[in-house]
């Protein structure tokens, strides 16, 4: 799974609990599934922060 189809999915998800087209029995297992998509999803920005950071690093590095 990547970000987008992670942030996809929880969009499906949140748009599926506004509508009420969920039923009782299924919202548990949503509300979980959602809450490992947005760790997912933290995670990866997390990542692509890091990464960012580390090649501005060295770009700085470099020009010194």
């Amino acid at each position: 799974m990547n970000y987008e189809e992670a942030i996809t999915e929880l969009e499906q998800i949140v748009n599926e609990i506004e509508e009420g087209n969920i039923s009782v029995d299924d919202l548990s297992e949503k509300i979980k599934r959602s809450s490992i998509l947005i760790k997912f999803c933290k995670q990866k920005l997390k990542s692509t922060e890091e990464d960012v950071e580390e090649i501005l690093k060295e770009m700085n590095d470099t020009k010194a």
